[in-house]
Order: structure tokens, then C-alpha cells, then sequence
């Protein structure tokens, strides 16, 4: 029988006086608390109280260990409160993950403003090393981790952040060079920069969508930065993500090609553990994080 249930009875006994008292504050039944302190007897191996037909008393070593145990109870009791005061509370270490390429461009400014706003919370932030399994980063004591894929995993919870904006584009040296795109089958006659992430690219939306695997690939990097740079110093045409290309998008060293179909937006999910009851950090992170890419919209191309 469990310990701390036999524990819980004997206390209340010493506090009541009897078996009956302790039953009424207990809401149960005086033999049943009889038998819990018998049963508490026999696994500490020493009589605990001494049995009247009216009331009960406690031995010596029944007092010592009343107090031990009252104690032990107290402390648990004040330990399940700081667990959950903490639970409630928007304090303590918060563990996110998510790839590279996302946590260096967008998600990275979002988390060091969620950061500096909530300085009761303590951030770790990790770029990469993500496992293919969705529900992987909980057992390596990560909280919160990122995507941009739908996932349909029961083992986690998602939410979805933002929309990421994609471009295609090209240098204007490149595209005076090698010509621009009437039609998206053109980007097979294209030297490619690609993201070795990301070898199929789609183009427009809908049902007038289509898919392109990217066979002649010029340079392929694990970072957007590094495509993008690329690009700019006209190596060839890049599938980017629309906010770090903004600048170079509005100054003209980078020019949007098939401006007419454009290229699908990226979501942006948030994955964590599951159950309905989220610790207060987590809720409160991923509810900036909403409104931070509600309040730093990415301005449209003109």
C-alpha cells in the first residue's frame, strides 16, 4: 500500500485523537484508517499507537515518528505549491530549437524581443541538430521547437506563428547577362542557387502551381545569407526568403523574376508538449511571438 496514504492517516489519527476522528476529517471510515495504521505498523516494523476502545495513544516511538512524518508531508505539500506557482508564473529557463536557416533570419529577431521583454525568463535558444522524429526535441529538454511543414503528430501540440514570404530573384547583372523568365520551365535553362534544404521549388499558387527539381545547381549552401549573397554578386537565380532580401529587393541588386506568379508562402509552426494545461512561459512565448510577426509585417515589393 502506498506509503504516503498510510503516512497521511497515522498523521491525522495523532492530530484527532482516534481512529474515528481522523475518519471524519479524512472523509472515510474509522476501520479503514485503523487498517492503514496497522498496515503502517507492519512496514515500519514497530508499534505506532496504543488501541482503547474509546481513544487511541501514540508510543514513543509513535511520537517521533508522527513528527517525522507530519514533516515530510508539510514538505511535500510545499513543494507541489512551488511547482505550480511556478507552472502559472511566466519565469524560469525556456528551451527552444528550431533549424538554422530559421532562427538566423526572422525567428531570431522575434526570440531576443520576447527575450529582453520578459526578463524573468531565462532563454536558451539552439540553432540546428534537429532530428527528423517531431517529437524528438522533448526528450532532449527542449520546450518549444519550430517548423515550417505541417506536421500531424498527436505526441506534440502546434500552433502557427506567421507566414514566411518567399521571392524568386536574380541580380540585375545576371538577369541582363543570362535573361529573365517567361515561364517557370525556363528555370531549368538557369543557373541555380540552392538551399540544400530545399532542392524542389514551387512556383505560383493553387491549382496553377508547379513543382521544379533543380538539377543545375551553380552553388547550394545550408544558409539563406550565403544564397543570398550569392545572388546579389550574380552567380544566378534564388529561391529567398522575402525579409533579409527586403533591402537588396527595394535597392535593385536583387529583382523579382515571374513577379505575375509569385512563389507560396512558408508557415511557421511552433510545436511543444502535449496536454491541455501549458506551463504559463510557454503560452506567454508563443502569444508574443504571434503578435511580434502581426507587428513587424514585411512590406510589400513595389
Amino acid at each position: 500500500m502506498d506509503r504516503l496514504l498510510l503516512m497521511h492517516s497515522f498523521v491525522t489519527v495523532a492530530q484527532a485523537g482516534s481512529f474515528n476522528g481522523a475518519a471524519k476529517r479524512l472523509g472515510s471510515s474509522g476501520s479503514l484508517v485503523s487498517r492503514h495504521v496497522a498496515e503502517l505498523e507492519r512496514q515500519v516494523g514497530v508499534r505506532l499507537v496504543n488501541r482503547t476502545a474509546r481513544s487511541v495513544s501514540l508510543t514513543e516511538p509513535g511520537l517521533r515518528y508522527a513528527e517525522f512524518a507530519a514533516r515530510i508531508l508539510d514538505e511535500i505539500d510545499a513543494q507541489d505549491a512551488a511547482l505550480a506557482d511556478s507552472h502559472d508564473r511566466a519565469e524560469g529557463t525556456l528551451s527552444i530549437i528550431c533549424p538554422k536557416w530559421i532562427g538566423s533570419l526572422d525567428l531570431g529577431d522575434a526570440i531576443a524581443a520576447f527575450s529582453a521583454a520578459h526578463p524573468k525568463i531565462q532563454v536558451r535558444f539552439e540553432l540546428g541538430g534537429m532530428s527528423d522524429r517531431t517529437y524528438d526535441f522533448l526528450d532532449s529538454g527542449f520546450d518549444v521547437a519550430f517548423h515550417t511543414r505541417d506536421l500531424r503528430d498527436s505526441s506534440v501540440r502546434l500552433k502557427k506563428i506567421s507566414s514566411l514570404p518567399f521571392v524568386l530573384c536574380g541580380s540585375a547583372d545576371y538577369i541582363e547577362r543570362q535573361g529573365g523568365l517567361a515561364h517557370p520551365n525556363d528555370i531549368a535553362g538557369h543557373d541555380c542557387l540552392v538551399h540544400v534544404n530545399d532542392p524542389v521549388w514551387r512556383i505560383g499558387h493553387g491549382h496553377a502551381s508547379t513543382l521544379h527539381k533543380i538539377r543545375n545547381i551553380a552553388f547550394s549552401s545550408n544558409s539563406y545569407l550565403a544564397l543570398q549573397k550569392a545572388a546579389v554578386h550574380g552567380r544566378g537565380i534564388a529561391l529567398l526568403p522575402q525579409r533579409p532580401a527586403y533591402d537588396d529587393l527595394v535597392s535593385g541588386a536583387l529583382k523579382v523574376l515571374l513577379p505575375e506568379l509569385a512563389v507560396p508562402d512558408r508557415p511557421l509552426y511552433a510545436i511543444y508538449g502535449p496536454g491541455q494545461d501549458t506551463p504559463r512561459k510557454i503560452s506567454v512565448f508563443l502569444d508574443f511571438l504571434s503578435g511580434w510577426f502581426s507587428q513587424n509585417p514585411i512590406p510589400a515589393i513595389r
